[in-house]
């Protein structure tokens, strides 16, 4: 078994795991994940949705973890079970803070390079529109940081091939938002995150995971 399927097993295993089943159910669910196609990411984020299943510290809340590294998010019901898991766009800057007044300068439309990062951390998020009245998931609104889906435009082809590319370097477009397909945002991202308050983990590229997440 590949590196990603074991780790895939891990994580649908951890989520029959948060719902109490036992262990012939528990690989049962396990096995269905693993049909259903979806993909984890790196062992950073693996480690990180068991850890949040043993401490329940999403507090019964939808979640989504953001491994930056891999350009992926898995997004989790309140259950904990894998709603699904997809590739997404990211910040063109490295980097894991929101530099000061970057919600203020995304108003204007007018983001230095340099602040076009997507920040590292736990953030809880909630549902909302943005100026164009489209749904999106805030995960920090003073900081103009959301999970929302592939926008029309000129821009919308070139995205949706660095979309599909398997180098996660070619998903470094955003100005520092968590971008996904249009329709895992429609199928996963609103039915699940889209009608209450979530949390939103986002794992570090540049500073130890440890430190961001240190009982982890």
């Amino acid at each position: 078994m590949g590196r990603m399927r074991r780790a895939l097993w891990g994580a649908a295993w951890i989520g029959a795991a948060m719902m109490g089943l036992g262990p012939a159910m528990a690989g049962q669910a396990a096995a269905t994940a693993i049909s259903t196609g979806a993909e984890t990411t790196t062992d950073e984020a693996s480690a990180l949705v068991g850890w949040i299943a043993r401490s329940r510290d999403n507090a019964g809340l939808p979640f989504a973890v953001v491994d930056k590294k891999a350009a992926r998010i898995q997004v989790f019901d309140r259950k904990g079970r894998l709603a699904g898991s997809s590739p997404v766009l990211l910040g063109q800057a490295i980097g894991d803070d929101s530099a000061p007044g970057v919600g203020e300068h995304a108003q204007t439309g007018n983001v230095p390079f340099e602040e076009r990062t997507t920040p590292a951390g736990r953030f809880e998020s909630e549902p909302g529109l943005n100026s164009q009245g489209e749904p999106v998931v805030w995960v920090d609104y003073e900081a103009a940081f959301a999970i929302h889906r592939l926008r029309p435009g000129a821009s919308r082809v070139p995205r949706e091939v660095r979309l599909a590319s398997l180098v996660p370097a070619d998903h470094r477009v955003s100005y520092g938002c968590v971008v996904v397909p249009e329709q895992f945002y429609k199928s996963v991202v609103q039915r699940v995150l889209g009608h209450s308050r979530s949390v939103v983990y986002v794992l570090p590229e540049r500073r130890a995971v440890q430190e961001m997440f240190g009982t982890l």
